[in-house]
């Protein structure tokens, strides 16, 4: 029984080869091998508390959930997804049919549909897109707030940055992208 991929056109062994140096470039090593057990409290504790200080309407344990789902659930998408290369690297691997989920996008949706499911009612989800209509590809993530807040004044919670190592941070301090509202983003694209 032949095991190999099915003919992909246009993707051939010597475009790979081409493609590699780029994607790799800006990469760093791949992902260390972590699961759900390791994840430390002190992580889930840290952002549990940011989450919290969000507003004075926030429910601490709300706050405690949305953090502890949102550090332990990548690890599982990360086995789910077979990541085991950076994430530009991963990329190539999704888009060549190798690999069946890992794009940013992917991270985003699956993140934002795993908290959602939790009913939060002091905590609102967003999601933002970063470096759209520039050279740079796109980038999607999940954004948490306060009930009724605005997305700027959120949090990122970027699993695909890592490869599974949740990446947070206020908005405004995130200091690689420059975050926009998903649905403006859309809204812009479509007019």
């Amino acid at each position: 029984m032949d095991h190999r991929a099915p003919d992909r056109p246009g993707l051939t062994r010597r475009h790979f080869l081409l493609l590699l140096p780029f994607a790799a470039a800006g990469c760093g090593a791949a992902p260390a091998p972590r699961t759900a057990a390791t994840s430390t409290r002190s992580e889930i504790g840290a952002l549990s508390s940011a989450i919290a200080a969000l507003g004075p309407g926030v429910d601490p344990e709300e706050a405690a959930r949305a953090a502890d789902i949102a550090i332990t659930y990548p690890l599982a998408l990360r086995a789910a997804y077979g990541v085991t290369d950076p994430p530009l690297i991963h990329n190539t691997k999704v888009n060549m049919g190798l690999r069946p989920r890992g794009l940013c996008w992917h991270w985003a949706e699956d993140m934002e549909t795993r908290l959602a499911t939790e009913g939060f009612r002091t905590l609102d989800l967003h999601r933002a897109i970063a470096n759209a209509g520039r050279i740079r590809i796109d980038h999607s993530t999940v954004v948490i707030s306060a009930r009724g807040g605005p997305m700027e004044s959120g949090i990122v919670l970027d699993p695909w940055r890592n490869g599974g190592e949740l990446f947070w941070s206020r908005v405004p301090e995130d200091r690689r992208y420059a975050w926009e509202r998903r649905a403006a983003v859309m809204a812009r694209r479509r007019g």
